[in-house]
């Protein structure tokens, strides 16, 4: 589970969040929604021990990030919004290297390799360079050495951003499956579609605040509007003009 309680971050005089909160619990998708700039990224980046928070705190599974970053780092898998592949490096050496970095050697790394590679269908790439790699073959790298270590928590910023339709499906499906078994997945997106399709719980962020957050059909129902994108506008633009 993720708690983030009252967090705020500033970049000069720029205020990217401000007094955020929410949880996201096991065996649920949480997602983080809002447009471009509206404060999604900048509250995964701190949640991930990349960023510190200029007040408020976040946990892991009961461990402040801002105390024992490490420590609340080993528990998440992080998918970031650039993929950041090494293009020298086979998938499989990816797959290792960070295998190794959560300290995994010998049988057990080979056996972790084995079994995300299969989870994510790998086998006809697991042995090329990632050089030239397609959009979703990146994506199927990133996300399997993200959750190699097999983390409870697995943060995924904008995951389907430049991936092809059968990429989203598969993603889609994988996402699914993490949270039947139990994992808490926290991920952010300005898709509409994708929210509803994937979403236990949904953030909505405009400005850097928290203006609604609840199921998709609490939200539609509570903002009088017939999906979800029509909530998002009016729960947000009620939000400004009570900022206002």
């Amino acid at each position: 589970m993720i708690l983030v309680e009252n967090i705020g971050k500033a970049f000069g005089d720029v205020q990217a969040v401000r007094d955020v909160s929410f949880s996201a619990k096991d065996g649920a998708i949480t997602t983080l929604l809002g447009a471009n700039g509206s404060g999604k990224s900048t509250t995964l980046r701190t949640v991930a021990a990349l960023l510190r928070p200029d007040q408020g705190s976040v946990t892991v599974d009961g461990i402040c990030v801002q105390k024992d970053p490490t420590g609340a780092q080993r528990l998440l898998g992080i998918f970031p919004d650039q993929f950041g592949l090494y293009t020298r490096l086979t998938a499989r050496e990816h797959l290792e290297y960070f295998a190794e970095l959560h300290g995994l050697h010998g049988a057990p790394l080979t056996k972790a390799v084995e079994e995300v590679a299969s989870l994510l269908q790998m086998g006809d790439i697991l042995d090329r360079r990632t050089e030239g790699f397609s959009q979703g073959q990146r994506m199927k790298v990133a996300l399997a050495r993200a959750i190699i270590h097999k983390p409870k928590n697995i943060v995924l910023d904008e995951p389907t951003r430049g991936l092809d339709v059968m990429s989203i499906r598969m993603l889609r499906q994988i996402l699914l499956e993490l949270k039947e078994a139990g994992h808490c997945v926290l991920l952010s997106s300005h898709v509409m579609a994708e929210v509803e399709i994937l979403s236990d719980h949904v953030v909505m962020i405009a400005d850097g605040v928290v203006c609604a957050d609840g199921t998709p059909e609490d939200l539609v129902r509570d903002a009088g509007q017939p999906n979800l994108e029509e909530a998002f506008v009016v729960l947000t633009s009620a939000k400004e003009r009570n900022a206002a």
